[in-house]
């Protein structure tokens, strides 16, 4: 069976595609017999799957014969090019393209050299060589300086082995827009808490100093740090809450952007975020 081009139905597709696309870009043509631009684009996919030699693979779905997976993935016309990453359809297109359209298609679905780099890296660290892999990812940031995956990912290793002060600067460079993605968001944010909460005194004196002084805006605020870096969310967040209600503007406003932070490492979908954004929204107002 060739590593380039296959056939796959109904009963392969999870294997051959949507588990295939987590290792490389898997181009999926949508066709049928009687379709007489299917028989003109067909032979341009498998040309160019065999040119890339394995850098993405071609799967080809008799659509008259898998219905259920034209119906599911929305193919009302063919041929019909989807491309799948990491399970997800990541671009398609509609029609027999000219080859030209085609190769452009599939050249910004396919991973740059920084890219295919930082995830060497990341093997090379997981294997256990974390200096080889840092100066790996290092490589990757010079050759790609918009590449912020590559800055978490490094900011990651830094603080693996104690170095915190170079996290830090390396997590500052991360660009705001990057946070866009929910998935970088919560990232960053639990770099943050973990940066945040890595020093100081422990969680007993600072409980033993708010007991004593409720006020003591700064023993609240780093265990509230200290509880949400532990995984002890909701009750970080009664602190930082409480620190918005005493002192809005202590640390620069530190209880709600702490808080905002905090929503970004949980996710939306966890059912702390909707109920703390409204008790926050009801005490700033």
């Amino acid at each position: 069976m060739s590593t380039s081009s296959i056939d796959v139905d109904q009963h392969s597709f999870q294997r051959e595609v949507l588990d295939e696309s987590r290792n490389r870009p898997v181009v999926v043509d949508f066709w049928a017999p009687w379709c007489g631009p299917c028989r003109v684009l067909k032979p341009v996919l498998e040309k160019l799957a065999a040119e890339y030699d394995g850098r993405f693979l071609l799967a080809k779905v008799n659509s008259d014969e898998n219905p259920d997976l034209s119906s599911r993935y929305a193919v009302r016309s063919i041929p019909s090019v989807k491309v799948f990453v990491d399970e997800e359809v990541a671009d398609e297109f509609m029609g027999a393209l000219p080859e030209s359209s085609v190769r452009e298609f599939i050249d910004r679905q396919l991973p740059t050299a920084g890219e295919l780099l930082r995830r060497q890296a990341m093997e090379t660290i997981a294997a256990g060589r974390s200096a080889e892999g840092r100066l790996m990812l290092q490589e990757v940031i010079s050759m790609e300086p918009r590449n912020d995956i590559a800055r978490i990912d490094f900011c990651e290793a830094l603080l693996q082995t104690g170095q915190a002060d170079e996290a830090r600067v390396m997590l500052d460079a991360v660009s705001p827009l990057a946070t866009r993605d929910p998935a970088v968001a919560r990232r960053v944010a639990a770099l943050r808490l973990s940066l945040s909460a890595g020093s100081g005194q422990d969680d007993a004196t600072l409980q033993a100093r708010l007991a004593s002084d409720p006020s003591d805006h700064d023993a609240r605020l780093m265990l509230a740090r200290r509880l949400i870096s532990g995984g002890r969310y909701e009750e970080g967040l009664d602190h930082l809450l409480e620190l918005v209600r005493r002192d809005r503007r202590f640390g620069d406003d530190a209880g709600r952007r702490e808080m905002l932070q905090t929503f970004d490492l949980l996710g939306s979908g966890n059912p702390l975020v909707p109920r703390y954004r409204r008790l926050l929204a009801a005490t700033l107002n």
